[in-house]
């Protein structure tokens, strides 16, 4: 039994550290306008930016060292190119989602493994706050780009963190 005793050891330290789930959520990158030059088919759906681009493969490179098991975004072409790059990265498909509400946060909850979940201004603050079941913020300015919201949840014990990544936004 001595013997085994440094290994349960090791065993207790891995099992613990590896039971933190984390939820990666951001608002899609920037989103081209019609003032940019381009004329839009799509006026009420824009593909990103140069800098939305540049942002993109940002979150790429922020999340690459991550495991990541599943991906979600909207239908829209700006929060699908900003999941791109990762999905691609991880080898995964992007899952749609239509709205959040108490179906998709359950969805979100039962998945197992990390998870980056990619939204729009007015709904990253219901994403988060419906993860942390408590209100954290409110829905970010339409200039808001380059916030990495990460929820960490080990156990019933849920933390809030806020990041930035890529380039300030304006």
């Amino acid at each position: 039994m001595r013997q085994f005793f440094p290994f349960l050891i090791l065993l207790s330290i891995l099992s613990i550290t590896s039971c933190t789930q984390k939820y990666y959520i951001v608002r899609h990158a920037e989103k081209a306008q019609a003032s940019d030059g381009m004329v839009m088919n799509t006026p009420n759906d824009p593909p990103l930016s140069a800098a939305g681009n540049q942002r993109a493969i940002a979150l790429k490179e922020r999340l690459s060292a991550e495991k990541i098991d599943a991906i979600f975004s909207t239908n829209t072409v700006r929060t699908l190119t900003t999941a791109a790059g990762v999905a691609s990265d991880k080898k995964l498909e992007v899952q749609q989602y239509a709205k959040v509400d108490s179906i998709f946060l359950n969805k979100l909850r039962s998945q197992k493994g990390n998870v980056l979940i990619v939204g729009h201004s007015n709904t990253v603050d219901d994403l988060v706050n419906g993860l942390m079941g408590k209100e954290e913020f409110k829905d970010l300015p339409d200039s808001a780009y380059d916030n990495l919201f990460i929820v960490l949840v080990k156990g019933k014990r849920l933390t809030f963190l806020r990041e930035k990544y890529g380039q300030p936004s304006q």
